[in-house]
């Protein structure tokens, strides 16, 4: 397996870990619809937070949550939007990424919420 698809698992992971630590509910993981892939959809409280994962193995070309673009959010939604149909939800959502760059020491996790906005 190429090496940023082992870099992306191992984020994908220490995402889960990071939020089960902080009170969220792993609902589905890889969620996928059309041409989209939501990579965790979780719940707190009565919030559905869904949560687009990036991994970066360095910072230098700009932050990971930089490279979400105009057109993976539209995906990201229209999935989102077939997934609480399929399933009959009734629940806020929250589009939140959580960006982890690799360190020498580690990884650096930075969870934003309402990182984007459903309009």
């Amino acid at each position: 397996m190429a090496q940023h698809n082992e870099l992306g698992k191992k984020g994908e992971q220490l995402a889960v870990d990071y939020l089960l630590k902080n009170n969220y509910t792993i609902i589905e993981r890889n969620y996928r619809f059309d041409k989209a892939e939501v990579d965790i959809i979780a719940k707190k409280n009565e919030t559905l937070a869904i949560i687009e994962v990036k991994t970066r193995s360095t910072s230098d070309f700009g932050d990971p949550q930089d490279f979400v673009k105009p057109k993976q959010i539209q995906r990201l939604v229209k999935a989102v939007d077939e997934y609480v149909t399929e399933n009959d939800l009734d629940v806020e959502i929250r589009f939140d990424i959580i960006a982890i760059v690799k360190t020498g020491k580690g990884y650096d996790i930075e969870h934003l919420e309402n990182a984007f906005y459903h309009f």
